[in-house]
């Protein structure tokens, strides 16, 4: 198995990118946080690696930590997460809102992600929340603060890119109000 590359990168796409080591240009599938982490074409970089091998393919996956490597691992541990959803998740979420999407039960968080519905969501709450390790102290249930921001603001008619965009940073604590306040201030300031 490759787990991880050392080489310069030769070419990048939207989300694959080619590392040349030694000559061979290994083509890695990334999400395009991970894509955007790595240095431009001719600089040298690291790529952790999962080789995903089936009877007609075989795929390398990249990450830019040891940390999104093993996430992506757990997530194709759970039924109906296979490497492209699991790449999805990863690219549409950081591992910290994945983790705290699945110890607060947001299933609207995780609904965010493409290829992902409520029962997807619900399914992957009970089988992720075990192999997760998530502090107790975390496991909140699913009326956190944060899911009601985010169905308050799902309510309002944003779109999820601009709830996520908005949510990023927030945690449970001030309270809802506080919560929705200082995001719908995020979603009124001009970029």
């Amino acid at each position: 198995m490759i787990g991880r590359l050392r080489g310069t990168v030769a070419a990048k796409g939207i989300d694959v990118v080619v590392v040349d080591v030694g000559g061979v240009g290994y083509e890695i599938a990334m999400a395009a946080r991970g894509l955007a982490a790595l240095p431009g074409v001719g600089e040298d970089a690291v790529v952790h690696t999962h080789t995903h091998v089936r009877e007609d393919q075989l795929a390398l996956f990249g990450f830019p930590n040891v940390d999104e490597r093993d996430l992506f691992r757990i997530l194709l541990g759970a039924s109906g997460v296979g490497p492209k959803v699991a790449l999805a998740m990863l690219g549409s979420l950081t591992p910290g809102e994945l983790r705290r999407a699945v110890a607060s039960e947001d299933l609207a968080t995780l609904s965010t992600v493409p290829g992902i519905g409520k029962r997807t969501a619900q399914k992957l709450v009970l089988e992720l929340r075990e192999r997760l390790d998530l502090p107790e102290a975390e496991s909140i249930g699913g009326d956190s603060e944060l899911a009601e921001v985010r169905e308050a603001l799902e309510s309002l008619g944003y779109q999820a890119a601009e709830i996520r965009e908005a949510m990023e940073g927030l945690a449970d604590g001030p309270g809802v109000q506080d919560l929705l306040r200082t995001a719908l201030r995020r979603l009124g300031t001009p970029k």
